[in-house]
């Protein structure tokens, strides 16, 4: 998409936003009006104005209910999420429901009470960020690309595209933010040294609302992502919100004081604490002092780095877990990674680094980038390919993205049948082949879901549709070919044909993130707890399909069999007649149950039909 317009890249965080732009064959990272390269990702509201970024965060202290934060971690999902309601008891701002499930924050801008979607908010901030870099540009900017967690579903994206338009941004790719990173690590890379030769690379970005690893191979100018895992609720933020919870019980223990009904009190205190925290990545004892916190009482405490530590220990496990599991999916061993590459602030934090360097066996970090600002310097990079702005080192890069659960169609007895598996590299089209299941079948019915679980019902139904006009013919004859293809855009298109007569149907799936982020996470997790159930009922399909399968074969046989007396040809066929309505009454049937069946069956075929004594037929 070549439109020879200057184009900015966009790293909407939770905390802080970054805007860079390709100048001079080179990545700017453009600072904001107080000097700052990066911009904090805060609205505020006051009797008179508005404010955004840094003038929004100063005065936060002061009038908290109307400071809006975090707005990234609302946008796309429903308010009856779990997340919402955990991070609303932390928020001093308020948060309600609108009849459609979706979160709006509530403020008093001018003595008039107004509410505002998260994507108002975010565009906002957007806003700011295209503010900044038209003034140092001196010239309008139309055009972005725009970074979201990897592990995003649709609906956040899409929300995220609508912040950028109602920011006036036309939305010239999404970009996923570790692979981003990995194109700021992979010029860098580049740039520096002499090696050319393929790389395996895993990403870990760690910021402050969301967390993603992704695991990519490197190869001169193509950056392919094999994995990916996070939680677009992990980060800085949680870790902050640790240390404001011991410290209000403290409070309490001190002086038999609740801090927590007091909003302005408890946004000084969160203050104090993101403060101790980025002190503690470079001492081991820091102290917080608050002049009159909370009814006149002046507050000191002292917080060590092992204290700091022992709050958020099961966070910090939770994200080298998460490595674990992104290299699970990709079969790949740790040995194998040449770098680990650090992104976003919370990477800072020397109890994560240790525990990642541990899980690694001792291997160096790689912190050759700036944390804060690879996500969107990648972002810049993708922008000035997409507009033509960038030169030789850039203009044939290729960024390959994953699916992040796999698709499929419902096949008989509610299996799933998996055409794309988790974590294919896109875009990507893959054809499959079905057959009818009974005899005359003239339409087939296609169920597009997406999931980890082997039962088609158990995963998220993404669409339906019928292929019909089929031609009559006995079962298993008429072969079904369903395509499933996916663009660099991530829009799924489904078709089904029959070569043979050219009757073909189609269905375009566009919007298939209606999934939370929770709700994603519970299908992978369900897919672990039930295994044990899944890999029973596969067993029992296979046990069924292998009696019905005899008994269909068993019948073309003795209706091709000449030698075969009239009365036997009868008896068989009233046996055939009898295990088909058998199978079709019994589909949940156990396994013992569908191989006595067989056997019975297989006695009286043995007995009838001359020369089938000891026959195997083929699964």
């Amino acid at each position: 998409m070549v439109n020879n317009e200057v184009a900015v890249g966009i790293d909407l965080g939770t905390t802080y936003s970054c805007v860079g732009v390709w100048q001079h064959d080179r990545v700017e990272i453009i600072a904001n009006d107080q000097g700052n390269r990066t911009t904090p990702s805060c609205v505020a509201f006051t009797d008179t104005e508005r404010f955004i970024g840094d003038a929004a965060r100063n005065q936060a202290a002061f009038n908290p209910v109307n400071t809006i934060f975090d707005a990234k971690r609302l946008i796309g999902r429903r308010f009856s999420d779990s997340t919402v309601k955990s991070d609303m008891k932390v928020w001093p701002f308020t948060v309600v429901g609108n009849p459609a499930d979706r979160p709006q924050i509530v403020v008093n801008y001018k003595d008039v009470e107004k509410r505002f979607s998260p994507e108002e908010l975010s565009s906002m901030v957007l806003f700011k960020m295209k503010e900044i870099a038209e003034e140092y540009l001196g010239k309008e900017i139309k055009n972005a690309v725009v970074t979201v967690p990897a592990h995003f579903n649709d609906s956040q994206r899409q929300a995220t595209k609508d912040a950028a338009r109602i920011a006036g941004l036309n939305v010239l790719r999404i970009l996923v933010e570790p692979t981003a990173a990995a194109v700021a690590y992979g010029l860098d890379q580049k740039l520096t040294s002499s090696s050319a030769g393929e790389k395996t690379v895993l990403i870990f970005d760690l910021g402050g609302g969301t967390f993603d690893v992704s695991l990519l191979k490197i190869k001169k100018d193509n950056f392919e992502v094999l994995a990916t895992a996070g939680d677009t609720h992990l980060g800085g933020e949680d870790f902050d919100n640790r240390l404001l919870k011991h410290f209000v019980e403290e409070f309490t223990r001190k002086h038999g004081k609740d801090i927590s009904t007091s909003a302005k009190s408890l946004r000084r205190l969160k203050n104090a604490c993101e403060k101790a925290k980025r002190v503690l990545s470079n001492n081991a004892m820091t102290t917080i002092d608050i002049d009159s916190l909370y009814e006149g009482i002046d507050y000191h405490a002292k917080i060590t780095r092992a204290k700091f530590e022992e709050l958020n220990l099961d966070l910090f496990r939770c994200c080298v877990d998460t490595v674990e599991k992104c290299l699970q999916d990709a079969e790949m061993d740790k040995n194998n990674v040449l770098d680990v590459v650090l992104v976003g602030g919370s990477t800072r934090i020397p109890k994560v680094q240790k525990l990642l360097q541990q899980f690694f066996n001792g291997k160096e970090l790689c912190k050759n980038i700036n944390p804060d600002e690879a996500v969107a310097y990648g972002a810049a990079v993708q922008a000035a390919i997409l507009s033509g702005e960038g030169n030789q080192n850039i203009k044939n890069l290729m960024l390959l993205d994953v699916t992040p659960l796999s698709l499929g169609t419902e096949v008989e007895n509610d299996l799933m049948e998996v055409t794309i598996p988790r974590n294919t590299t896109i875009p990507v089209s893959t054809e499959t082949n079905f057959v009818t299941a009974k005899d005359d079948q003239t339409s087939i019915g296609v169920g597009v879901y997406e999931g980890e679980r082997t039962r088609a019902t158990d995963n998220n139904l993404l669409g339906k549709f019928v292929l019909s006009g089929l031609p009559p013919a006995p079962r298993g004859e008429v072969e079904i070919w369903v395509t499933f293809t996916i663009d660099a855009n991530g829009v799924l298109s489904v078709s089904a044909e029959h070569k043979s007569s050219g009757v073909k149907n189609s269905i375009e799936i566009i919007k298939r993130g209606t999934l939370s982020e929770e709700e994603i996470e519970k299908i992978v997790k369900d897919a672990e707890h039930f295994k044990a159930e899944d890999k029973e009922l596969k067993r029992k399909v296979k046990a069924m399909v292998a009696f019905e399968d005899y008994v269909y074969s068993m019948r073309d046989i003795s209706e091709r069999n000449s030698m075969l007396e009239a009365s036997d040809k009868k008896m068989l066929s009233y046996c055939f007649k009898e295990a088909i309505e058998w199978i079709n009454s019994n589909r949940n049937a156990e396994i013992h149950e569908y191989k006595y069946k067989k056997q019975q069956l297989e006695a009286i075929c043995n007995k009838l039909i001359p020369g089938n004594e000891g026959m195997e037929i083929e699964q």
